[in-house]
């Protein structure tokens, strides 16, 4: 299984990026795939999810209203919109993967070992 980041890069406040995470080692049928980010000094934390059974999507506090996850099953690729950019939002932005049970109830729990396959990051540089 390998999960591969890209999109990432410096933008100014206000600025959008669109990052993708591109799946491949598994059927993007049974899926729970996150994003999370960790800025510099500071703990990683959840930014949002998608699962293959809903695919609404869940947000951190943070970023409603300014992010939108979304899926691309023929693409096997998880996208994070990414609008209204702060500085607050820079960091380096990971995806990772619960293919054995499949959920985005804790995603926002720093349960990191449960999702079992992770991306290797891509930098987000939000500047004013």
């Amino acid at each position: 299984v390998q999960l591969v980041e890209s999109g990432g890069g410096s933008v100014q406040v206000g600025g959008s990026l669109r990052l993708s995470c591109k799946t491949s080692g598994f059927t993007f049928v049974d899926y729970a795939v996150a994003w999370f980010r960790q800025a510099p000094g500071k703990e990683r934390e959840g930014v949002s999810c998608i699962t293959s059974s809903d695919t609404s999507g869940y947000y951190a506090d943070s970023v409603k209203g300014r992010f939108n996850i979304s899926s691309a099953n023929a693409k096997s690729t998880v996208y994070l919109q990414m609008n209204s950019l702060k500085p607050e939002d820079t960091a380096v932005y990971y995806c990772a993967a619960d293919l054995i049970y499949p959920s985005c109830t804790y995603f926002l729990e720093p349960d990191f070992e449960a999702w079992e396959h992770w991306g290797q990051g891509t930098q987000v540089t939000v500047s004013s």
